[in-house]
């Protein structure tokens, strides 16, 4: 029980890291959106959308609970999850120098006004809804089984896991979005990196779709095994390590000016 408990207990902090750092892009996301409409509507265009990003998680939370176990919305998960990280680590290091990762959602909402901008928002909310409900889903099914009984189709246990890092998610866009923000401006590095990780949960995703019953390409106990668990975080714990230790766009100015 007490090792059910700490396997539960690191991968709901894992869940939350990566919940911060995705929160933290959400946030930048909105602001870039917002830039273009005066202050005072810009504030208000942003609180629709926090409050958007509210219901649309509980929304896909919900939604994602009761078809979890089915593979074929686990393998277009685990695409999903992959093609957004690798997109993005891609895109973050062989594009253009100096290019903002996100010139795309400012030039889209450049000149539309407060309403469309809304709307927009609204659109970027619900991606990034489906993103952190899908990683938080992968990470929670590759836990063992608790002795909670079932929610629609997932375990009681990984559901609580999935509500617990949804919550998590709001709370960060909330409150913390700032103090990431400040985060990755200190450390660049940090939003390729949780990019990364999301690729990386998707590969998890992955395996648990090649091991599921009705495909039986892996043995369906291999997502639950020692092995796999320390390959999984063995890989994720590297992950982070290296973008936390990576240069900053500062410093490496510095050291070759």
């Amino acid at each position: 029980m007490e090792s059910l408990l700490l396997e539960y207990g690191w991968t709901l902090l894992i869940l939350i890291g990566l919940e911060g750092l995705l929160s933290a892009d959400n946030a930048l996301v909105l602001a870039v959106i917002a830039k273009h409409l005066p202050d005072d509507e810009k504030e208000k265009a942003i609180k629709y959308g926090i409050f958007m990003a509210f219901a649309f998680r509980f929304i896909a939370l919900f939604a994602i609970s009761f078809i979890a176990n089915v593979w074929q919305i686990q393998a277009i998960g685990a695409a999903y999850l992959l093609y957004l990280g690798l997109k993005h680590v891609i895109k973050a290091r062989f594009g253009k120098k100096n290019e903002n990762i996100h010139t795309e959602e400012e030039e889209e909402a450049a000149g539309k006004g407060f309403w469309p901008t809304v709307g927009k928002i609204a659109l970027a909310d619900l991606a990034f809804a489906i993103d952190s409900i899908l990683a938080a889903v992968a990470l929670a099914l590759g836990l063992p089984d608790s002795p909670l009984g079932d929610f629609g189709g997932m375990d009681g246990g990984q559901f609580i896991i999935v509500v617990l890092g949804g919550i998590a998610g709001l709370v960060l866009i909330k409150y913390a979005a700032t103090w990431f923000v400040q985060l990755l401006e200190k450390r660049p590095a940090l939003e390729t990196t949780a990019y990364a990780i999301v690729a990386w949960v998707g590969v998890k995703l992955a395996v648990i779709t090649l091991a599921h019953k009705d495909i039986g390409v892996l043995d369906h106990h291999f997502p639950h095994s020692t092995v796999w668990s320390l390959i999984f975080y063995g890989v994720l714990v590297g992950i982070a390590l290296l973008g936390w230790f990576a240069p900053s766009k500062k410093s490496y100015q510095e050291n070759h000016s």
